[in-house]
């Protein structure tokens, strides 16, 4: 029964989450089922169990607990189970960290620097729309050439849940665009494809990123999502309300933004201890 259960909840999923999310879930309810044998007894003590044996740590925990929560309130909305056995878990304290994001000298070095590698015109078009426009890995390795607009600067992504949304960019991702349709890409139905003109993968944008960040001198975990955090953190630096980077980005909730009000705070904060004279230290 638990089994059917789950491949029903899975189903439900797929009509509105990414591949990626519906695994994620599966997977975490597949050790719940393997724990009791395809039984379903959901009660709290057999939940708590289940969240000793397989999540060892707050935030696999909290990954867990979410997913119960989810398969939990699926249940009762269809009706196979009354009452919320999940209520009672207590979710592990967890300190939210901050993006991280380059400042805008290291944006400028990264994209600034001489071309690197095989596919400089393909991996300079990735860096600049990652950075220019906000994009995931996974939005950059799923783009095709219709969805770009060069004349208008604007790109249509599919997002998480295959959710669209247009990504704006300015004229320096244009050309950078422009330079490697005309002159290095491979045909095919990709818009970022390799030599045989097939579509690359997110494995494929983080390793260019990587490599263009490890030639400019910078850290080595700078990644697509660090390109993503620092575009977003430099709008609001530069007077962007949050509205509108919600939308850029792509989220469903103002909260999921409102975390780069914060990373900008620290950015100012960080400006004004080391401009202000009322912020250094007196000297004797």
């Amino acid at each position: 029964m638990l089994d059917d259960w789950i491949q029903s909840f899975l189903d439900h999923l797929a009509a509105g989450r990414s591949r990626a999310t519906v695994r994620s879930y599966g997977s975490d309810l597949g050790q719940l089922s393997k724990m009791l044998e395809g039984e379903a007894d959901l009660s709290p003590e057999t939940l708590r169990r289940y969240l000793r044996t397989y999540a060892p740590s707050p935030v696999t925990r909290a990954r867990k607990l979410a997913t119960l929560r989810s398969f939990v309130k699926f249940l009762r909305l269809s009706g196979r189970i009354e009452g919320d056995p999940t209520e009672m878990l207590e979710a592990p304290i967890r300190r939210r960290q901050l993006p991280k994001a380059l400042s805008q000298h290291q944006a400028e070095q990264i994209l600034d620097q001489e071309d690197v590698g095989k596919t400089p015109l393909r991996d300079r078009a990735i860096l600049e729309l990652a950075y220019g426009a906000g994009l995931r890995a996974a939005e950059l390795a799923g783009a095709k050439p219709s969805d770009l607009d060069l004349r208008d600067r604007s790109i249509k992504v599919h997002g998480k849940g295959n959710k669209e949304r247009i990504a704006l960019f300015g004229e320096a991702c244009r050309e950078a665009m422009e330079r490697y349709m005309e002159n290095e890409r491979a045909e095919g139905v990709a818009l970022f494809t390799n030599a045989k003109g097939k579509a690359i993968s997110t494995r494929t944008v983080q390793n260019v990123i990587k490599k263009w960040a490890r030639a400019a001198g910078l850290p080595d975990d700078v990644s697509p999502h660090t390109l993503r955090h620092s575009f977003a953190t430099h709008l609001l630096d530069g007077g962007a309300d949050l509205k509108t980077v919600q939308q850029l980005l792509g989220h469903e909730n103002l909260a999921t933004t409102q975390v780069y009000t914060h990373v900008s705070i620290e950015r100012l904060r960080d400006a004004v201890e080391k401009a202000h004279p009322k912020s250094k230290e007196t000297k004797e």
